[in-house]
């Protein structure tokens, strides 16, 4: 069956299909991508996937036209760049 795995890097970003088994496991499926070779810098211990935006385990399986979507991991809190702007837009009052 025919899935995607997409990943967006700093400089680019990459939307790969693959041809796993039925039954196969999302790390599978990043695995047998090629997308670990391409993008060094995934951590998949450490980084969140998930599929059509919706985080999901590496351990759960995939179904037929998934794409697969592997996070990068956040430069800053929601919360602290919120905190930030507003006390910016208070200095400027």
């Amino acid at each position: 069956m025919k899935v995607e795995v997409a990943y967006a890097g700093r400089d680019r970003q990459e939307i790969l299909a693959v041809e796993v088994k039925e039954g196969s496991t999302i790390e599978t499926a990043i695995q047998q991508s090629g997308i670990l070779a391409l993008f060094p810098e995934i951590d998949l211990a450490k980084q969140k996937v998930g599929v059509f935006s919706k985080q999901k385990d590496l351990t759960d399986i995939v179904r037929e036209g998934d794409r697969i979507e592997i996070y990068r991991p956040l430069i800053i809190d929601p919360k602290e760049a919120r905190r930030a702007k507003a006390k910016a837009l208070s200095k400027k009052k």
